[in-house]
């Protein structure tokens, strides 16, 4: 007979159950002071300094050091702004069209990319694309990202398609992955294929001046027309000519830590 004071066992789970348990409940992610870092809010010390006095929320609530973030779906304010939303600061993604030049003035009077975008606030490309050249150009006011960007230590790809005089054989396309010998110098190897006849798609994360069109003369098939079609982890082929369009900040934060990490996105 069971008294009725009796009481069913409760069975614990075993320990490594409980304990992925308490590591669920945890927040996942990077380390706050190390997204700030990233983002360009000053050096780690920096950064844990304004953690520590309190100017720094997830979610609404006041940030303590060591928290761990996902920048995906956490909202990270300093001083009540969003990071990598840093006051004025403005990001757009424009495609830039055949005949307009990649300055801020041109004094021969040709249309620029400056032209294209907003006149408030002004914003500077990032890296150049000859006049001949179509496809994505970022605009910013974000010296600090330009400049990372553009530099080639940091190794952030920029994708291209050729179209080019014949079809180049299997060893013309091996130069190009190779390294080709222009008039400053070899250039680091590319990643390159040949999706149709006449078609090259060339990724390079270099930024010499006019570097497509020289390997592809180099290789005895001069470029008719020439597109971006990527930059780091920048894609958008719905983006029609002359037009732009602001960065999301999924698409910023991406930018950034492909610039501070010398990340580059496999194609």
């Amino acid at each position: 007979m069971t008294d009725s004071h009796d009481h069913p066992r409760v069975v614990e789970p075993p320990l490594w159950e409980q304990w992925a348990a308490k590591s669920a409940e945890l927040p996942q992610g990077e380390r706050l002071q190390k997204v700030l870092a990233v983002r360009g809010w000053g050096s780690r010390r920096v950064c844990e300094d304004m953690i520590s006095a309190n100017r720094v929320t997830v979610n609404g609530e006041i940030a303590v050091l060591g928290r761990r973030v996902d920048t995906e779906h956490d909202t990270v304010e300093v001083d009540g702004v969003p990071i990598g939303l840093k006051p004025g600061l403005v990001y757009y993604l424009l495609n830039k069209p055949e005949g307009v030049v990649t300055t801020a003035h041109d004094p021969q009077g040709r249309p620029t990319v400056v032209q294209l975008v907003p006149e408030e606030p002004r914003v500077y490309p990032v890296g150049r694309l000859d006049q001949g050249t179509e496809g994505l150009l970022l605009m910013t006011n974000d010296g600090d990202l330009a400049h990372r960007l553009a530099h080639p230590s940091h190794g952030v790809e920029k994708e291209y398609l050729a179209e080019v005089e014949g079809a180049p054989g299997q060893g013309a396309v091996r130069r190009l992955r190779e390294g080709i010998e222009l008039e400053d110098g070899m250039t680091a190897p590319a990643k390159v294929s040949q999706p149709s006849p006449g078609v090259l798609r060339i990724t390079i994360h270099e930024g010499r001046n006019r570097q497509v069109r020289r390997m592809c003369e180099a290789i005895g098939h001069p470029v008719n027309r020439l597109v971006r079609v990527r930059i780091g982890p920048l894609r958008d082929a719905a983006l029609a000519p002359g037009k732009w369009r602001e960065l999301t900040q999924a698409e910023v934060n991406a930018l950034v830590e492909a610039a501070s990490e010398g990340g580059r996105p496999v194609a």
